[in-house]
C-alpha cells in the first residue's frame, strides 16, 4: 500500500527536523526575526524631511509659505540662507534633502495668481525618496494655493482625495502582507531544498534507491512534513503581522490559509527541484536564497509594481509564485476579496507549483533508473 511507504518516510523526515537544529532554529526564530526587521525597517513613509529654505521675498505671503513648511511633521527646517548660490553646497554637505527657494516678486505673483513659481530643489541620488519629497511639497503649495482663493481672491476649490484601503497610507500595510509572501517561499524552499541533498551526503540515498519505494512517493514523503510545517509557520506569522503591525483582515481567514496551503505547497516544490540538482546541503540552500530571495524582492511586487517593468521582466515575474500570492494576500487582507476575483492567480500559482513539483519527480526518476 503507498500509505504503508509514505508513513515511514514521513515519520523519518520528522525525526530529521527534530535532530537537526540548523532546520529548528530556522522554523523557530528566522520568521519572527525577518518580521521585525522587514516590517520596521521597510517603511515607505518619509518624516522630518530636511530641507533649507531661501526666502528672497521677505514678505507676509512667504513667511506663512514657510510657517506651512514648519508646521508639517513631513519636513524640518534646517537651514535658512539668502543666497541662492549656497544651495547646492547643502547638499554636498548632506546637510538637506530638499531646498525651496522663494522668489523676490513672489507676493506680487501670488496676488495675481495662484500658481505662482517656487523654486524647488531635491536631491535625486535617491529618486524615489526624491519623488516623494516633491510629492509632499506639492501638496502643500496646492493647499496654500486653495486658502488664498478662499479668502476671496477667487472661488475656493475643495479637494477631498479618498485612499481606498490604505485611507491612512501607512507603508505597514503594504509591505507586512509582501513579508509573509517572502517568507513563506523562501523558507520552505530552504528547507525542501536539503533534504534529498543529506540523504546524498549522509550515504542513506543507496537505502532509498535499492527500496521498492516509487519516486512520487521519495518526493512527497519529504514534502508533507515540510507542508505541515509551513503552513503552521505561515499562520503564524499571518497573525503576528495582523495584530503587532495591526494590518487589517478583511477577508475571509479560511481562504487566506487555503490559499497559503497552495503556496507553501509550491515552495516546497521549488525546494525540492533544487535538492535533486545538487550534491551538498549547502550548495543547495545558497541556491534556495538566491533562486527565491532576490526574485521574490526584485520582481513580484513586493517593492517594484510589476507594471512599470520592461516587458522581459513582466514575463519573467508571471513564473514567480510571490507574484500571484502577493495578489491574493493583499487582496483577502486589505481589499476583502473571495475566491471570485482572486481564481486567476490561485490558478497560475498552482500551475507554477505542479510544473516544479513534477520536475522534481522527474529528476529524482532519473536517478533511480
Amino acid at each position: 500500500m503507498i500509505n504503508s511507504r509514505l508513513m515511514p518516510l514521513i515519520r523519518k523526515e520528522f525525526i530529521h527536523i527534530r535532530r537537526d537544529p540548523r532546520s529548528l532554529l530556522i522554523l523557530l526564530f528566522m520568521p519572527l526575526l525577518m518580521m521585525f526587521i522587514f516590517g520596521y525597517a521597510i517603511n515607505m513613509d518619509l518624516k522630518h524631511i530636511r530641507i533649507g529654505i531661501c526666502d528672497l521675498s521677505r514678505t507676509p505671503a512667504s513667511r506663512d509659505l514657510v510657517e506651512t513648511l514648519k508646521a508639517s511633521s513631513y519636513f524640518n527646517i534646517v537651514v535658512r540662507y539668502d543666497d541662492p548660490r549656497k544651495t547646492e553646497s547643502l547638499f554636498q554637505q548632506r546637510l538637506v534633502r530638499a531646498a525651496v527657494i522663494i522668489p523676490a516678486d513672489f507676493e506680487r505673483n501670488f496676488a495675481r495668481s495662484p500658481s505662482a513659481p517656487i523654486g524647488v530643489i531635491t536631491d535625486g541620488t535617491d529618486a524615489n525618496s526624491a519623488t516623494l519629497v516633491q510629492n509632499y511639497l506639492d501638496n502643500i503649495f496646492v493647499s496654500q494655493s486653495l486658502s488664498n482663493l478662499s479668502n476671496g481672491n477667487g472661488m475656493p476649490i475643495l479637494v477631498k482625495p479618498r485612499m481606498l484601503y490604505n485611507p491612512d497610507m501607512l507603508s505597514a500595510h503594504f509591505i507586512v502582507p509582501g513579508i509573509v509572501a517572502l517568507l513563506l517561499i523562501m523558507i520552505g524552499a530552504l528547507l525542501t531544498s536539503v533534504t534529498i541533498a543529506r540523504e546524498k551526503e549522509t550515504g542513506t540515498m543507496e537505502q532509498i534507491l535499492v527500496s521498492p519505494i516509487q519516486p512520487y512517493e521519495v518526493v512527497l514523503g519529504k514534502a508533507i512534513p515540510y507542508l505541515l510545517l509551513g503552513f503552521t509557520i505561515g499562520l503564524f506569522i499571518m497573525v503576528f503581522g495582523h495584530l503587532w503591525f495591526d494590518v487589517p483582515m478583511l477577508g475571509s481567514w479560511f481562504w487566506l490559509l487555503l490559499f497559503c496551503i497552495f503556496y507553501v505547497f509550491t515552495a516546497l516544490a521549488i525546494g525540492m527541484l533544487i535538492s535533486t540538482l545538487v550534491a551538498t546541503q549547502q550548495v543547495a540552500m545558497m541556491l534556495s536564497l538566491v533562486g527565491t530571495l532576490l526574485p521574490s524582492v526584485m520582481l513580484s511586487g513586493f517593492v517594484f509594481p510589476v507594471a512599470s517593468m520592461p516587458l522581459p521582466l513582466q514575463v519573467i515575474s508571471k513564473i514567480i509564485p510571490a507574484t500571484h500570492f502577493l495578489i491574493i494576500i493583499r487582496g483577502i487582507m486589505l481589499k476583502g476579496n473571495g475566491p471570485l476575483e482572486l481564481w486567476p492567480s490561485f490558478l497560475a500559482m498552482s500551475a507554477v507549483g505542479l510544473f516544479f513539483i513534477s520536475m522534481a519527480v522527474k529528476r529524482f526518476r532519473m536517478k533511480l533508473k
